[in-house]
């Protein structure tokens, strides 16, 4: 294979440089994921009987891989970045595909287990790759459009099953089964067609964790604890609770997707002109809001208007996430990014393991205390996201190094 220096990427074709790959690989996975998540709660509901808890422990089970996440530390030393994100997209495209063929909760909990391997490594690749291959003064923006990217290839796969689920009566198995290979050819092409691509830092291969990105794990920590609540109740809410067919659950993921593919480039230029200090605490302080309505529902009654709502806007204020990743990017030692991307991911799932099984038995007795959990989480969050400088660099990564530089001044 090949191997470019990504000083001289830009004599390539356009189609083969490295951002054109990034590009592929976002429009890849979705194609696979976006299918098992518009399908999953019905799937599960409707074949296996899940209730609550088993859903809780579902996601439970699919977020252990992300916890190992370090273990791509230990790849890296035998395999290329590029070759172990898309060898892992493939894996995640084939567990997708077969994902029907297990309707029991056995079957399901394995299959989630394989594709959850695929997805977790090849997105702490990912990551990796974006913040090594990207210009720092260009990321906000560049990862926005990558965001739109994925979304628009997410609105396709939700546009085809809204029109095609009952007028052609498909089924759960045929609908796996396609976007999961459909996955698996692209994936397999992009390992065939690029050149391997060779960035200007050599990456450590070893566990880093280094005090001065402190704040950059907590941060990771609590994001990944509030997402558990809205990956795993929101979808599932709209179904047990307001009896979302399989058609309208997918139009909702298709309303969020399309209004996220307009307005994910617009936010991260938005990040990269107000900051990610700025960034985060709007974040956080909207999500507080949008929590503490999805706990009205249950305690108040409110309607499916509002829950449809909060949905959409939710996974808005989920897009401006990639600040943290920008922030990162500023404060780290290039070398460090592919081993603190593992790093970062764990702590990221480490909430992941156990919450989502501890919040199924909290959602059998108050749906509503799920949510507002989840609005605590985002105070949290608030309050962390304070912390980031309006400038953040090496030797400047929180608000403290700055009140002692003043000082020492």
């Amino acid at each position: 294979m090949k191997i470019v220096r990504l000083q001289d990427a830009p004599s390539l074709p356009l189609w083969r440089r490295p951002t054109s790959l990034l590009f592929v690989m976002a429009m890849a996975m979705p194609i696979a994921f976006a299918t098992w998540s518009a399908l999953l709660n019905n799937f599960v509901i409707e074949v296996a009987a899940f209730d609550g808890s088993d859903i809780g422990w579902l996601h439970t089970v699919r977020e252990i891989p992300g916890f190992f996440a370090i273990g791509v530390i230990a790849l890296i030393m035998f395999v290329r970045e590029q070759v172990l994100g898309l060898v892992s997209l493939i894996m995640l495209g084939a567990a997708t595909a077969v994902t029907a063929q297990f309707p029991q909760m056995g079957g399901i909990l394995v299959v989630t287990m394989l594709s959850s391997i695929g997805f977790h490594y090849y997105e702490t690749v990912n990551q990796s790759l974006q913040l090594q291959w990207i210009d720092k003064k260009k990321a906000p923006q560049t990862l926005g459009w990558i965001l739109s990217a994925g979304s628009a290839a997410t609105l396709v796969v939700y546009l085809l099953i809204v029109v095609s689920w009952e007028r052609f009566g498909l089924t759960y198995s045929i609908v796996y089964w396609l976007s999961g290979g459909f996955t698996v050819v692209v994936a397999t092409f992009c390992l065939l067609a690029y050149p391997q691509f060779e960035a200007p830092h050599p990456q450590v291969r070893q566990m880093v964790l280094r005090k001065r990105y402190w704040l950059y794990y907590a941060l990771q920590f609590m994001s990944g604890a509030r997402r558990q609540v809205f990956v795993v109740f929101a979808g599932f809410m709209m179904v047990e609770q307001f009896g979302f067919a399989v058609d309208e659950i997918t139009k909702l993921f298709m309303i969020t997707l399309l209004i996220n593919m307009l307005v994910a480039p617009v936010l991260g230029r938005l990040v990269q002109v107000f900051g990610e200090r700025r960034a985060l605490i709007f974040e956080y302080v909207g999500l507080c809001l949008v929590f503490f309505a999805y706990g009205g529902i249950y305690y108040f009654g409110w309607g499916v208007v509002l829950a449809i709502t909060l949905y959409v806007v939710n996974h808005l204020f989920f897009s401006l996430a990639l600040a943290i990743k920008t922030y990162f990017q500023k404060i780290a030692d290039p070398q460090d990014i592919a081993p603190t991307a593992a790093v970062a991911f764990t702590i990221n799932h480490i909430a992941a393991v156990f919450l989502p099984a501890l919040l199924g038995y909290v959602w059998l007795q108050s749906p509503g205390l799920v949510f507002l959990m989840a609005a605590g989480m985002a105070i949290v969050s608030l309050l962390l996201s304070m912390l980031i400088p309006r400038h953040p660099a090496p030797g400047h990564e929180t608000v403290f190094q700055g009140r002692l530089l003043a000082a020492a001044e």
